[in-house]
């Protein structure tokens, strides 16, 4: 037997999730209220990978069952051909991935144990393998295992000019050039802008209401003028008349005036990616542009973590070290006033 998930939507939402076993059924019916719709949907995705790979009753599955489910994940064939996340060869999947999935598991078994009286009231999941040097780990007190799965912290690649300015020039209608630069220039998701409201839009100030920001979290964020005035001319000329006051609308065929889907906006962000001949040009990638722009500008992190919408400052972090020049420029100042005092005593580092 093969496993879907089924979803019910009404009026575009989800309204359940099953994949036809009574105990994770159950448990997404727990998750349902808990978590957001996207959230909820991608548990249940890695929940049915899961039930499709284990074929034998959940209450049986040991920790040998879940290390052999991982080693399945990490030769996986992927679409976009990337590796694993720690080495350049095999074509398995990232190891973000193959974490987020052991997290969905690992917590469908807690709850089975909290709830449903797991026999033996153990997770088959493991937390984390033992250090390898236990004197160490026991002299200073750290009592955390090595990690199940290692995720490598990667900084992201801003855009160059070089492909922002062909991207954005090959963008002929104000809707969609206005959506890009509200990720380039504001720094906005691509689901941010998809849902961004009329009533969002504050023109005097120059801001934008962010109401659905990641985790359900709203935020005000600053647009640029060049980012505004193109939104204006999108409204004012090809915005059709609509119900919707979803801003970002489609504007011809069956579905205009309806609101812009995630599908269509990736749709068309491909069709300028291969038109315009700058294979790099991503979503998220404009995001970070934009916020690594503005940190070699000067803005403090602290303004950055609210522009970006980040819940912890170590996030809005990795923008330090995508600005080597500040970098360097801090470092120098620093290490004149530290080694200054040798300057003034005649003497060099050397010495």
């Amino acid at each position: 037997m093969t496993y879907k998930l089924h979803r019910e939507l009404v009026d575009g939402k989800v309204m359940k999730l099953s994949l036809g076993v009574i105990e994770v059924d159950a448990y997404l019916k727990f998750l349902q209220y808990r978590c957001r719709p996207n959230t909820l949907i991608s548990y249940g995705y890695d929940l049915q990978i899961f039930l499709n790979f284990i074929r034998k009753p959940l209450t049986e599955v040991t920790s040998t069952d879940i290390l052999a489910f991982v080693d399945s994940q990490q030769s996986a064939p992927n679409r976009q051909g990337r590796t694993n996340g720690l080495s350049s060869k095999g074509p398995g999947l990232s190891n973000r991935t193959i974490n987020r999935r052991l997290a969905a598991v690992a917590s469908f078994y807690e709850y089975l144990r909290v709830f449903h009286d797991l026999p033996g009231k153990n997770n088959p999941v493991p937390r984390s393998l033992a250090k390898r040097n236990v004197f160490w780990a026991n002299r200073y007190g750290n009592t955390a295992g090595t990690a199940l799965i290692r995720v490598p912290q990667t900084l992201p690649r801003p855009l160059g000019i070089e492909e922002i300015s062909p991207f954005v020039d090959s963008l002929r209608s104000h809707r969609d050039k206005s959506m890009v630069l509200m990720m380039l220039l504001a720094g906005l998701r691509k689901s941010e802008v998809l849902k961004l409201g009329l009533k969002d839009i504050d023109f005097g100030q120059r801001t934008l209401m962010v109401r659905e920001g990641k985790g359900g979290h709203q935020r005000v964020v600053a647009i640029s003028d060049t980012g505004l005035q193109e939104l204006i001319s999108y409204l004012n000329e090809e915005r059709p008349a609509s119900c919707s006051d979803k801003v970002f609308l489609v504007m011809k065929g069956k579905n205009k005036g309806q609101p812009l889907t995630v599908a269509a906006l990736d749709t068309i962000i491909e069709y300028h990616r291969q038109k315009a001949d700058t294979p790099g040009v991503q979503c998220h990638r404009m995001r970070h542009t934009c916020f690594t722009r503005l940190r070699q500008g000067g803005m403090s992190l602290e303004a950055l973590q609210a522009q970006a919408g980040h819940r912890s400052i170590n996030t809005t972090r990795i923008y330090l070290h995508l600005c080597p020049r500040e970098l360097q420029e801090e470092y120098l100042r620093m290490s004149d006033e530290l080694f200054s005092s040798f300057k003034a005593n005649g003497r060099t580092v050397n010495d």
